[in-house]
């Protein structure tokens, strides 16, 4: 298994690019089942869960190109000739299970296996399954797959007892070509899925509300497709900006999505940082003396779940005691153990973290439980005295584009063993 080595306390400077947003950019690739002709995305990150859904598109029967070195990726659906998603791919990625819709949208019928994805507590797809019925679906479970069927999807008055980003995502592309009108209540806020609403009101749907807990779509006969260039990866941004903070640098983040990091920015004002923002960029100021600081974990607009744990890592050597509520996910404070083997000191009760910042951590061996405990571990060893060793770093490629190579290029000193 691949590990990464870093030597930490290493002072960076320079620009540092972020790439497109993963979980933008793997629902909008799902999103082109809906059209029936070739179409261009850019901006796409180089991710293992992009190649994924890219396996998946193929699996189903489009024609698929993808340029890592362009970040393109050119995708001709009329070929789809299957409406199964298979066990091997959708078990590493649960995002795949968003081409739900857009298949039962098109051709009435999907068979898709249960997802897998990171484990950090239940995120179940009851959500998605309970509007696809709503719609007029006929849902089974038959030999690990779950089985959709309709004659015709029907527009109705859908409402999420929780916001749901994946579910919200999913039902707005099956609306899209659905007759009718549907209303989603208690819709995901995300800017991604905002994202996936402006490529679709390209390619021709009828979408209102995106960005507020309210969406209406009124189906249409046909998309038509046009070319499009995903939205940059706030949760990159800011694990960028955490990495800066975290060997107390100077940083310019390129392509920062400014307007999508609100809250997160305020929170860091709060520690004492500060932040130059420009058209297309936005400059790390960081304070000589931060001060612990308390947020929940919240649905967007709140401060996002998948920079809870990064934060936490950089909180760590903050003097004073920070407090961390976790709002969304359950067992996603499960990188805990790691960092207090580098030396933190975390308690946890319940769904609250309480950080006492030490005056340093220290390199140990260390293993990433998940995607972004992962980013966790590789802030606390960018800020730590000595080297230390991260392993399954596999779930880090879930959602870093060329992690070691951009940080190194700013002067992280930081590799791969392939192992």
């Amino acid at each position: 298994m691949d590990k990464f080595i870093i030597k930490g306390q290493q002072k960076l400077a320079g620009q540092i690019k972020v790439s497109g947003a993963k979980n933008s950019a793997l629902k909008i690739i799902a999103a082109t089942i809906l059209l029936n002709d070739p179409v261009t995305i850019s901006n796409v990150p180089d991710l293992m869960d992009v190649r994924t859904m890219k396996k998946v598109l193929e699996k189903l029967g489009a024609s698929v190109e993808y340029s890592p070195k362009n970040s393109t990726m050119k995708i001709d659906p009329s070929t789809i000739n299957s409406y199964r998603a298979p066990y091997e791919l959708v078990k590493t990625m649960r995002a795949s299970f968003q081409v739900m819709g857009p298949l039962l949208a098109r051709f009435g019928n999907a068979e898709i296996s249960l997802p897998g994805g990171c484990n950090f507590g239940p995120r179940p797809v009851d959500y998605h399954l309970k509007a696809f019925e709503q719609m007029g679906a006929k849902i089974t479970t038959e030999h690990g797959y779950i089985c959709a069927k309709v004659d015709k999807l029907i527009g109705n008055h859908i409402y999420f007892d929780f916001p749901s980003v994946g579910a919200t995502e999913n039902v707005i592309m099956a609306a899209s070509l659905t007759d009718g009108v549907t209303i989603i209540e208690n819709a995901a806020k995300e800017p991604e899925v905002v994202d996936l609403a402006t490529f679709l009101k390209l390619c021709g749907a009828k979408i209102e509300g995106e960005g507020t807990s309210r969406i209406r779509i009124e189906g249409v006969k046909k998309l038509h497709a046009r070319d499009f260039t995903v939205l940059s990866d706030r949760i990159e941004a800011g694990t960028f900006i955490l990495a800066s903070l975290a060997t107390n640098s100077s940083l310019e983040i390129i392509g920062a999505p400014v307007f999508a990091l609100e809250v997160f920015l305020e929170k860091l004002k709060d520690c004492g940082h500060d932040f130059e923002i420009h058209q297309n960029s936005l400059i790390v100021k960081p304070s000589k003396n931060p001060k612990a600081i308390k947020f929940t974990a919240q649905p967007h607009p709140g401060f996002p779940t998948d920079l809870q744990a990064p934060m936490a890592a950089y909180l760590s050597t903050v003097e004073g005691t920070s407090l961390i509520t976790e709002g969304v996910y359950e067992n996603r404070f499960v990188y805990i153990s790691e960092l207090n083997r580098m030396g933190a000191s975390i308690e946890l009760d319940g769904n609250k973290a309480y950080i006492t910042g030490q005056d340093f951590l220290s390199g140990a061996p260390v293993m990433a439980s998940d995607l972004r405990a992962g980013a966790a571990l590789v802030i606390a060893a960018l800020g730590a005295k000595g080297t230390t060793e991260i392993n399954r770093v596999y779930h880090i490629d879930r959602g870093y584009d060329g992690l070691v190579a951009k940080l190194s290029a700013v002067g992280a000193q930081i590799e791969r063993v392939v192992g």
